[in-house]
């Protein structure tokens, strides 16, 4: 028999849901290991820190491939709520726009860096679940291959989790290929 009232679950459910968080959250908390340090800093024994992603330090270059622009952000606290997806006019309602033209109307966004992606790939959880289906683009890094083509890394769902491709200048993107941004 449980100690709690039927008061106090509900506002703690009330609470939950007024952060804005799902069933899926509650099962995770549910199912999280270390469920006694969260308790620790309740009581003041710990504190939460923020993730830290560092878009400043050089990028991962795949072999073969060297970096001619890394656009740098500094030591970034990581806020899902400051990430957004970019589309252009032109890759709306079934348009498409060349890769030469878009970096051009990419100039005036804050476009993130491949660094973002690779956090993402070590911190899969917190990938947008609305990402899938998807080629999210990282413009603030770009590379130029041994044959001189420019690429864009991004990131993807492959059927059970999230890896990385390219896309080439010469290609044309649509609306399945957002560009990330850090919303103003």
């Amino acid at each position: 028999m449980s100690s709690y009232t039927e008061g106090q679950v509900h506002q703690l459910m009330e609470r939950f849901q007024s952060e804005g968080f799902t069933s899926e959250h509650l099962t995770l908390l549910g199912q999280y290991k270390n469920l006694g340090s969260i308790k620790d800093v309740l009581e003041g024994r710990s504190k939460i820190k923020p993730i830290e992603v560092d878009l400043d330090t050089d990028p991962f270059i795949p072999e073969g491939w060297s970096v001619i622009e890394h656009k740098k952000g500094g030591k970034w606290k990581y806020d899902s709520t400051k990430v957004g997806l970019y589309l252009s006019k032109k890759q709306q309602d079934g348009g498409v726009i060349g890769g030469q033209d878009l970096r051009k109307e990419l100039e005036s966004q804050s476009v993130m860096n491949a660094n973002l992606l690779n956090f993402y790939l070590k911190n899969q959880r917190i990938i947008p679940s609305e990402w899938k289906g998807k080629a999210v683009f990282f413009w603030g890094t770009i590379y130029k291959s041994i044959g001189g083509g420019l690429y864009v890394r991004y990131l993807y769902w492959s059927s059970d989790s999230w890896t990385w491709n390219y896309g080439c200048f010469d290609e044309d993107w649509d609306n399945d290929d957002p560009s990330v941004v850090l919303k103003k």
